[in-house]
């Protein structure tokens, strides 16, 4: 099978659908709160080291660019793989001795030990989410919000499938759930790294249709596994049955190779009788006004020659405005995710019922991510609506979702976590896309990255600070609390955050919708 951008972007999906451990946290917790004992504080702790190295991906940005500029590097050593490379070995170290302290292969180690290896185990889903999605957009500089939106919608959809695998074939053993998580993805990775990789080709104008099946494949993974959580919950189902509905789900996730192979084809086919189509970069200059020349065209590489770099994308106020919307948002969803477990068995929900929860989070989750790139796109060519306008949106709905969840009414977690999943989700999809608009492709991974790093600040503020105090200031002496008033102050605090959080998002909004303007002049003259 031939090489191209087309199978970069099947092969990145594949590494997105196996690299969500963090967000099967919920699963293994509770064994690793129980085999350690631990109280929620301490849990919640080791919880805000795996945010921070789920979303403190700075070094998978630099490492990147490192790897992937030309000249800077011995051509063995240049490329994505070696990204993959890197977070492949994190993975493998750190998910395993997890998995050795919590089966007893090893004396019970000290909490700043497990901290760090949760950390190390967590911080390998950056490096290949930084090789898949920043090389998905130098491939498809035209639909930048699509393919984050499909990149970032099967990341979060990976919790989902790595929770159906866990249900299929270990059932009741998280210990070996955990060490799943160290083999498979690094393995998985390792054997699909060389084909994700830059493909310096330019946009045509049947991109869209093939980015769209993608989108499709996505949208029916989703729905899957969907009904196998609902039919879950209101069934048992026999070992077989179960076999053959996760064989079901390998085969539609198999299903992204056929449309790589169609759409290169096409390429092929098209090459001499289409013309390139380059996708404009907009500069901002720090006072929400795009520069004289600031539009310029991508390189091969898909780098923009005057693209910002952190540093001077770190002294612009668009980079505040968008970090502190970043730290209300996935600081306060990532903060509710944590906890979701702890929340429902405070509110009386059966453990079928929380694991249901986490696994449906990551069906909402995906379709913010995903729904929020692939609208955003559509509103931006068609109707020349700012994504910063989305993220907005987003947030303020954010808000009612958590003054659902502290409310505690009946099905509240139901109701609550599908508002606040999608809305954390579209934060995930917009905030990289938006980094990409204002400060250029070129330094994307490390800037988007640095920005990231605003989620597990907020979950630390938060999850400990806030939510962990108050739980604990009302649990008994076994470290447990029951009842609506364990968790309702929180969420009320995190409702005025998110809502504040909106605000500032308007005025990213506001300050940038000269460059949005820009933009959209510059892709109707490409049209």
């Amino acid at each position: 099978m031939e090489a191209s951008k087309w199978t970069a972007a099947a092969a990145s999906i594949w590494i997105q659908c196996s690299c969500g451990a963090s967000y099967a946290f919920g699963i293994y917790s509770p064994i690793l709160k129980s085999s350690q004992g631990y109280d929620q504080s301490t849990l919640d702790t080791i919880s805000v080291f795996k945010d921070i190295g789920a979303n403190a991906g700075i070094l998978s940005g630099i490492l990147y660019s490192a790897a992937c500029r030309s000249g800077a590097t011995p051509r063995f050593l240049r490329g994505p793989w070696i990204v993959h490379a890197a977070g492949a070995a994190q993975c493998l170290v750190g998910y395993l001795f997890l998995w050795l302290a919590v089966t007893g292969a090893i004396p019970r180690p000290h909490v700043a030990v497990v901290c760090l290896f949760m950390f190390l185990g967590a911080h390998a889903q950056t490096f290949f989410n930084t090789a898949n999605v920043v090389t998905a957009v130098q491939n498809f500089p035209a639909y930048n919000g699509t393919v984050v939106g499909i990149m970032k919608g099967f990341l979060g959809l990976s919790g989902a499938v790595l929770i159906q695998v866990y249900q299929t074939l270990f059932e009741g053993k998280p210990a070996t759930f955990l060490l799943m998580l160290a083999v498979v993805p690094s393995l998985l990775s390792v054997a699909l790294m060389f084909l994700v990789r830059v493909h310096p080709t330019g946009s045509r104008d049947h991109e869209k249709t093939y980015l769209n099946a993608f989108s499709l494949i996505s949208m029916i993974v989703a729905a899957y596994v969907m009904f196998l959580i609902i039919v879950e919950n209101a069934f048992v189902l026999s070992p077989w049955t179960r076999a053959l509905s996760l064989t079901l789900l390998f085969l539609i996730l198999s299903s992204p190779l056929h449309i790589a192979i169609k759409a290169h084809k096409h390429d092929v086919e098209k090459q001499s009788s289409l013309p390139c189509l380059k996708s404009p970069l907009i500069k901002d200059n720090g006072l929400g006004k795009p520069n004289d020349g600031a539009i310029t065209e991508l390189h091969n590489k898909g780098c923009a020659s005057d693209a910002l770099n952190l540093l001077q994308a770190s002294r612009t106020l668009s980079f505040w405005l968008l970090f502190v919307a970043m730290l209300c948002g996935m600081g306060s969803g990532l903060a509710t995710i944590n906890n979701i477990s702890q929340i429902g068995e405070s509110l009386g929900y059966t453990a079928v019922e929380r694991s249901t929860l986490v696994s449906l989070w990551s069906i909402w989750n995906f379709l913010g991510r995903f729904g929020a790139g692939f609208m955003s796109d559509i509103f931006l060519h068609k109707k020349g609506w700012a994504r910063p306008l989305f993220m907005t949106l987003t947030l303020t709905a954010m808000t009612a979702g958590h003054v659902i969840i502290g409310s505690g009414f009946p099905g509240n977690l139901y109701v609550g976590s599908v508002l606040v999943g999608i809305c954390y989700g579209s934060q995930w999809s917009l905030m990289p896309t938006i980094t990409s608009e204002i400060f250029g492709v070129q330094h994307m991974g490390t800037i988007f990255n640095t920005i990231a790093i605003a989620s597990p600040l907020g979950s630390y503020i938060f999850s400990v600070r806030l939510i962990g105090y108050v739980y604990d200031g009302e649990a008994g002496v076994d470290n447990s609390c029951i009842g609506t008033h364990c968790f309702m102050l929180s969420f009320f605090i995190m409702a005025i955050v998110s809502l504040f959080g909106s605000l500032v998002a308007l005025a990213l909004f506001v300050k940038t919708r000269r460059v949005y303007a820009q933009i959209v002049r510059a892709r109707m003259l490409l049209a």
